[in-house]
């Protein structure tokens, strides 16, 4: 997978250092397509973000938010690998990160048949909204 670069973009905007660091890291951690996700748009500001996570027990997942970025993090003991003839699910640790948009707040997080549901949605504040203004 490329590693994007974001300096083009840096030459024609002020202010914007933070967002291009982290997409840049972002896009650092997140070479792998392990494990497979799906971002999907429900409606005007409502999104679903859908991974799966085979062989997940709830207790090994951990979702966080902090500065506008989405961590979710798997972790799981190997208690059987020794006994194993055929390993086909992967058994190893997931770090997958989303930079989220400024707005965007994270409404809930399910797991129901090995996949991850996180519900996001979208908060503008009133004075951030565009106004009509009234002409004399």
């Amino acid at each position: 997978m490329t590693i994007l670069n974001f300096d083009p973009f840096k030459n024609y905007s002020i202010g914007f250092d933070r967002m291009f660091n982290t997409l840049n890291e972002v896009s650092r951690i997140n070479t792998t397509n392990f494990p497979p996700y799906n971002i999907r748009k429900l409606s005007d500001g409502k999104y679903q973000v859908e991974i799966a996570l085979a062989g997940f027990n709830k207790s090994d997942i951990r979702c966080e938010v902090e500065d506008g970025i989405l961590t979710v993090e798997a972790i799981k003991e190997d208690k059987d690998g020794e006994n194993l003839i055929h390993q086909g699910i992967a058994s190893r640790n997931v770090l997958r990160k989303f930079t989220l948009s400024e707005y965007i707040k994270v409404d809930t997080a399910d797991f129901k048949d090995g996949i991850l549901s996180i519900k996001l949605y979208e908060e503008v504040p009133e004075e951030k909204k565009a106004k009509t203004i009234k002409i004399k």
